[in-house]
């Protein structure tokens, strides 16, 4: 014959576990899946900057290059820090820096300004175009001897050769954005009594923002880059002496770590400029905004 089950134990079999665990579980699978996702999203950004380093340390260590020319990249990092910590290259960076923010903030202070006035005046942007696209494509290097005649090569000449090669991508992109305005919406706020100011205010400037910020970007790139060029020439001080004179002294490891750091610090800016860009045209990403905000964490 077969055994009764008792019913204690059949309604102990149909008892649903704990609540506490289930709600356990379920956070522990959430958190798990952010974090593959988060690692994830960490190798699609910075994975091939990885593969890159690896394969440099790889290459000089097994002498695939010549690790007197290309040494490897411990060897650069501890160029690096050393550099640091005896102060040299955080001097020469410091130099480089100010330079660089003067000539870039100058940029600034005149190219946007102007981009916004040629781009809602038509007549004037046609007027003057031809001769800021003839400017735009002359060299800065190519008329670097000229500001150095001009202005000696002191700060001066350096920091106007980098401003002039960081006024123009902002210039232009500045331009773009306000002529690539939707002018239904301009027309829709003076329908609704906008005056010409608040139509600037509230319609061109917000819609123009994010063109201004890529010219942003491109500006603070080509203003480190210009930097090189001119601490280069006639220079005692900053990265791009420090990498000349480290290649003339043969010192190899503290040249590529100045390239380095160089690049580094490029990086930085141009993720300075994507956070501030993200914060001030908020509009640009709803749903960021919408998850960010207190109502939706309630």
């Amino acid at each position: 014959m077969l055994e009764r089950t008792p019913a204690s134990d059949v309604a102990r079999a149909r008892t649903p576990p704990p609540r506490g665990l289930d709600v356990l579980g379920s956070r522990l699978r959430v958190a798990g899946d952010a974090a593959a996702r988060r690692i994830g999203g960490l190798f699609w950004s910075y994975g091939a900057i990885l593969l890159f380093l690896l394969a440099w340390q790889l290459a000089s260590e097994l002498n695939v290059v010549d690790s007197s020319v290309i040494p490897p990249f411990t060897r650069v990092v501890g160029a690096m820090v050393h550099g640091f910590v005896d102060g040299g290259l955080l001097d020469n960076m410091l130099i480089s820096l100010r330079r660089s923010g003067i000539a870039f903030g100058i940029a600034v202070a005149l190219a946007i300004p102007l981009g916004l006035f040629m781009g809602t005046f038509r007549r004037f942007e046609s007027f003057i175009d031809a001769l800021v696209q003839m400017f735009r494509q002359t060299s800065a290097l190519a008329i670097y001897p000229i500001f150095i005649l001009l202005l000696g090569l002191g700060e001066t000449s350096k920091i106007t050769i980098i401003c002039w090669a960081a006024f123009f991508p902002l210039l232009l992109n500045t331009i773009s954005g306000v002529k690539l305005v939707d002018a239904r919406l301009i027309e829709m706020a003076r329908v609704f009594g906008a005056s010409r100011r608040e139509v600037f205010r509230r319609v061109v400037l917000p819609a123009a923002a994010p063109s201004i910020f890529v010219g942003l970007r491109l500006s603070a790139t080509t203003s480190l880059l210009l930097l090189v060029a001119a601490e280069m020439i006639g220079a005692k001080q900053g990265l791009g002496f420090l990498i000349i004179n480290a290649q003339y002294n043969f010192e190899i490891p503290l040249m590529f770590a100045s390239i380095v750091l160089l690049a580094m610090i490029g990086l930085a800016v141009n993720y300075a400029l994507l956070l501030l860009q993200r914060w001030v045209c908020r509009w640009e990403n709803p749903g960021q905004a919408k998850a960010r905000s207190p109502a939706s964490r309630a």
